[in-house]
């Protein structure tokens, strides 16, 4: 009997196709058929997708027509409750000098590059050295946004931040032995996990030495490694898309009525005003801004705002998604390239202008083009500032070529951040003059150029052309929400600015989200009558 319970399976089980067993341990098909649903991951909040007016809803004082309102559907996906604050942040930079030590010449530039800019606090007329020494590494200001930090920088903590939670949760499943992630930041064991490299190439993790390293599920010394089919490793952590921040800061799920919207809402919180209307927090402000000139806080005592500069992430409450400090504190990085117009007639669904299709690069032998110290590229961005473009121990990649986009009529290039924008069938020729000798159609910005010496010493030189138009071009990203620094007009999550991607300020910080795999809800709908 005991063993013929062991034998019987479920509906799920048996294949709808040919009629065999799905996960027989005498082999065959393996799959995970008691998947439920994705897990929410740390730190994050679960946002139920849907359709929302994304742009302006107040009037237009700029009268720029920057973000006009459109209609736009978003899919389900989940946010960072509150900005990656100083204690996060710290946790990376501790890590990458663990496993990437910087006394060692290969990775030197590895932790400088990812060092957040204090000097942002800097200015010729205030006194904020206090700032500069002590906001980034002081305990007092652990739970304060971090800043100073750029939109390279913050992409690649999002991606230090997928593997490190994936590795936790192979750990957690038996995928990989206990205490592995401890082994890799006391060196000892050489080279760092990575996601992409663990689905494509298992054998190839940690250096080569995934053998030493596999947990419960080894058998009979055949290794067997989790795979996307087996539905627990995560989607990778990133920086929203501008249409996705947008969404979850206006919240309007908390204005809906049947398949409608109760009105706007000029701000992520449940009022026209930026103070409590009601109860014991009458009068007081809903976040952290610049009052007025010369006013960051309010007079002290009962109106003030609660801080002169940012403040701790919970200090305000949260918006109906249960958000924190989505309109103060600091405004944020959001994924997108900037440019003045979006193109809403061409696309409505999951909007996003950034797309570069990459993929992973192949040896002569067939086998996958890693990462390793002695490969390691640096990109020497326009203010003479080192980020590596990829960490050892992860996959090599390339852009998609013709034999990619070949006949394909959804896409034709791997590089997309120009689509419809600045090509013969969308440009309005603003200029030209210079139209034929600028790569990027209308956009004619300043290029500076940095260069290095016979002896490695760099060589910055300002672009002092007077012929550039714009300082708009595929190197500028798009930042959402009033800052500390900013007043309540900025507030509104419709409002949108722009800042190279390589710069940093003290009013610019950010957060993650993660792309929900499966149902739109969390929860079983029922129907309403």
């Amino acid at each position: 009997m005991l063993t013929g319970c062991d034998r019987l399976r479920s509906a799920k089980d048996v294949s709808q196709a040919t009629g065999w067993t799905i996960n027989d341990r005498d082999g065959g098909f393996q799959y995970n058929t008691r998947y439920k649903e994705q897990e929410t991951p740390p730190g994050m909040v679960f946002i139920e997708g849907g359709t929302f007016i994304k742009g302006k809803v107040q009037d237009d004082v700029m009268h720029d027509w920057n973000n006009t309102p459109t209609q736009m559907h978003v899919q389900s996906f989940y946010m960072d409750e509150t900005e990656v604050t100083n204690i996060m942040y710290l946790e990376y930079l501790s890590w990458l000098k663990s496993v990437y030590p910087p006394e060692e010449p290969a990775y030197r530039n590895i932790y400088t590059g990812a060092l957040p800019d204090t000097l942002v606090w800097r200015n010729p007329l205030e006194n904020n050295e206090v700032l500069v020494n002590n906001y980034l590494r002081h305990p007092a200001y652990a739970e304060y946004p971090v800043v100073g930090v750029n939109w390279l920088q913050a992409v690649q903590f999002c991606e230090w931040r997928t593997d490190r939670v994936n590795e936790n949760i192979l750990e957690r499943e038996g995928y990989l032995a206990k205490n592995t992630k401890y082994a890799v930041t006391s060196r000892e064991v050489d080279g760092a996990f990575n996601t992409e490299t663990y689905l494509m190439s298992p054998s190839s993790t940690f250096d080569g030495r995934i053998d030493s390293l596999q947990g419960k599920f080894k058998r009979d010394s055949v290794n067997v490694f989790a795979k996307r089919t087996s539905g627990i490793i995560l989607p990778d952590y990133r920086l929203p898309t501008e249409a996705e921040w947008e969404y979850a800061a206006q919240a309007m799920v908390s204005n809906r009525e049947y398949n409608n919207y109760r009105g706007r809402k000029k701000y992520p919180w449940e009022s026209n005003y930026t103070r409590y209307g009601r109860g014991r927090t009458r009068g007081d402000q809903r976040a952290n801004f610049k009052l007025a000139k010369g006013d960051y806080g309010g007079i002290a005592g009962w109106s003030d705002d609660g801080g002169d500069i940012t403040v701790k992430v919970k200090t305000y409450e949260p918006n109906a998604f249960g958000l924190y400090n989505m309109a103060g504190n600091v405004a944020e990085w959001v994924a997108d390239v900037y440019r003045p117009i979006v193109d809403d007639e061409f696309n409505d669904f999951n909007y996003y202008r950034g797309n570069v299709y990459m993929k992973t690069a192949i040896n002569k032998d067939g086998s996958v083009e890693m990462i390793n110290r002695q490969n390691i590229a640096f990109d020497t961005l326009p203010n003479g500032k080192l980020i590596p473009k990829n960490l050892p121990g992860k996959l090599s990649m390339v852009p998609v070529d013709d034999n990619d986009t070949f006949l394909r009529p959804n896409f034709t290039r791997s590089d997309n951040r120009d689509y419809r924008d600045g090509d013969k069938s969308s440009s309005r020729n603003y200029y030209d003059k210079f139209s034929e000798d600028n790569e990027e159609g209308r956009y004619n910005a300043p290029q500076h150029k940095v260069k290095a010496d016979s002896l490695g010493n760099l060589i910055l030189e300002y672009d002092k052309s007077n012929e550039r138009t714009t300082l708009i071009n595929n190197e500028v990203r798009v930042f959402k929400g009033g800052s500390w620094r900013d007043r309540a007009y900025w507030l509104d999550p419709a409002q949108r600015r722009y800042y190279p991607q390589y710069l940093a300020t003290d009013y610019i910080g950010f957060r993650c989200a993660m792309s929900r795999v499966g149902s739109k809800s969390k929860n079983r709908k029922s129907k309403t009558h």
